[in-house]
């Protein structure tokens, strides 16, 4: 188990990159911490591994702090973005070099049949004899994670492991990344800004920004209840609609609808509407096609996208979206009506905190 507490990092021109962050990891789940660049996700990780140290607070493996323990004496394997594997060796070498060096130094044959179940393990036993600059990004990839496992860490980090891959290898690659981490049953953290990489693969996901946790949740929860704006902005594709709406007795009033308070789930108010505006949000599938809905619009474009089709249209003077089927007959420059999904709609108030 990782425990990370009050932990803070202030460089040397006075940005602070992280502020009193607090997580919990528990022992062998996969939690990725997700965030635009600059939002101290990587800061984190290499105060983890001990390439950085932190100004203040701690880390904790199973009850034990680990700051200012030499960073080979944390029990951790780390992936990097460029892989960095050796070019001058072979597949196999590289994923045995840790083996023959060192503390964990055993014999080249016991390191050679180590190798072996890492080897088969990441599918890379057809390339064991190449050499970095003969196999694909994709086979970097195993080989330098397979290096990684060798070492039998207790904790696996792995910072931007996919950016360097084409969309479709990156798909393939990340499902492979979870199969082998819940294999070997190793607590891992990754780092990535992918949101729909790190939906895919995470037991629990914390999502940063400006050096704080924003939430720290399962990705189902992230999606379906964000704690605040940002969560709802940052989570989701297509990406959440939002509108200014004015709070006007008993209604939301909005240029082009208005929504009746006493159409919202009272279970979902977190608290007292009262304020005078609100950011309202409205996933793209919240919006629902009605020929008897309240509001009319005018399609401006489609896009495809497989089984559903992206509806853009302009609503409050906003671009907005909704998803529908795609076997349905809409075309640009059709008007619609629509209604809105009550029950999932979600109200923020000016400070971006959940309301509803």
């Amino acid at each position: 188990m990782i425990e990370i507490k009050n932990l803070n990092k202030v460089y040397e021109n006075g940005y602070e990159a992280l502020k009193s962050i607090n997580l919990d990891i528990e022992d062998g789940a996969l939690v990725t911490l997700l965030g635009p660049s600059g939002c101290g996700k990587s800061t984190i990780l290499n105060i983890i591994a001990g390439i950085l140290d932190p100004t203040k607070g701690d880390i904790l493996f199973d009850g034990q702090s680990i700051i200012g323990k030499h960073p080979k004496d944390r029990d951790i394997g780390m992936v990097f973005q460029n892989y960095a594997l050796y070019p001058h060796m072979t597949v196999l070498e590289n994923i045995i070099f840790p083996l023959t060096v060192g503390d964990k130094k055993i014999k080249r044959d016991k390191a050679k049949k180590e190798a072996e179940k890492y080897i088969d393990l990441t599918y890379i036993g057809d390339i064991r004899d190449k050499k970095p600059n003969q196999i694909s990004g994709g086979q970097q990839q195993r080989v330098a994670i397979a290096r990684a496992l060798i070492q039998n860490p207790k904790t696996l980090l792995l910072d931007e492991p996919l950016s360097n891959l084409d969309a479709r290898l990156r798909l393939s690659i990340r499902e492979e990344i979870r199969n082998i981490v819940k294999e070997v049953g190793v607590t891992t953290v990754f780092v990535t800004h992918d949101q729909e990489e790190a939906l895919s693969i995470s037991d629990y996901i914390a999502i940063m920004d400006e050096g704080v946790i924003q939430q720290y949740d399962k990705p189902q929860n992230l999606y379906l209840e964000p704690a605040n704006l940002f969560v709802a902005k940052f989570i989701g594709s297509p990406i959440i609609n939002i509108y200014d709406v004015e709070n006007d007795g008993d209604v939301l009033r909005a240029p082009d609808f208005i929504i009746n308070k006493s159409d919202l789930v009272a279970s979902r108010i977190k608290k007292d509407i009262s304020e005078a505006r609100y950011s309202l949000g409205i996933r793209p599938e919240q919006f629902n096609l009605n020929e008897n809905g309240d509001i009319s619009v005018n399609i401006d474009s489609i896009e495809m996208i497989g089984r559903y089709m992206i509806l853009h249209f302009e609503l409050n003077n906003l671009p907005s979206r909704m998803v529908v089927d795609s076997k349905l007959p809409i075309k640009p420059g059709d008007t619609i009506r629509i209604s809105i999904d009550y029950d999932s709609i979600y109200l923020f108030d000016q400070e971006g905190k959940r309301a509803y």
